[in-house]
């Protein structure tokens, strides 16, 4: 596993290059990319990978905070992450590079559909972000989205629950469910994906 000063210095470095929600949740930000960090090593091993999924993680927590903050998932991180994305694949995993691409259209045409259907509910940059998410997890991208729209809805009927029907009014930002779907997917997605696959065929 990689030491755990190498991980909190990892998780620093990704909280001052991707812009924090705030000052004051800087630190915040850089911990719990930190605390992913090691998740991720832990949960899939030292391997070439981890130059993939790391960037990644880092980006979902940064996501994360500013939707929640700013209700916006900024292009220009979304833009970037794509970006990279297709170039560290095509160095670390060439041959799955039309998998990766078609994981990433498909989460794209699904939120868009989403999207189109109840414009209120979604925004663009969700649909981008799903997008670039499958670039990055591949199939295990359709547990990052199932996974996302669970919580998202039952954050939805708990507000409802609470608020009463007056909570249908008030915007709920997606990206952060997103950026949890895909945290989840990035440690355990291959493992239900292939199991899934295996009972299916079984």
């Amino acid at each position: 596993m990689l030491p755990v000063a190498a991980l909190a210095l990892l998780g620093a470095l990704a909280g001052s290059v991707l812009p924090p929600t705030s000052s004051r949740r800087g630190p915040l930000v850089a911990l719990v990319t930190a605390a992913a960090f090691g998740a991720i090593a832990a949960a899939r091993g030292v391997r070439p990978e981890l130059l993939v999924l790391l960037p990644f993680v880092a980006l979902l927590v940064a996501v994360a905070g500013i939707d929640l903050e700013h209700r916006i998932i900024p292009n220009r991180l979304v833009l970037r992450a794509a970006l990279f994305g297709l170039a560290a694949n095509a160095l670390v995993r060439p041959d799955q590079l039309p998998e990766l691409a078609l994981a990433g259209g498909l989460a794209f045409l699904s939120l868009l559909t989403a999207a189109l259907a109840y414009p209120a509910g979604m925004g663009m940059g969700d649909v981008k972000l799903a997008g670039v998410m499958g670039l990055y997890l591949g199939p295990s991208v359709a547990v990052a989205l199932l996974v996302a729209f669970l919580a998202g809805s039952l954050f939805g009927v708990a507000k409802i629950a609470r608020e009463g029907p007056a909570a249908r009014k008030s915007a709920i930002p997606f990206g952060p469910f997103l950026a949890l779907g895909g945290l989840i997917a990035a440690l355990v997605g291959p493992d239900v994906v292939h199991s899934y696959g295996d009972h299916l065929w079984a």
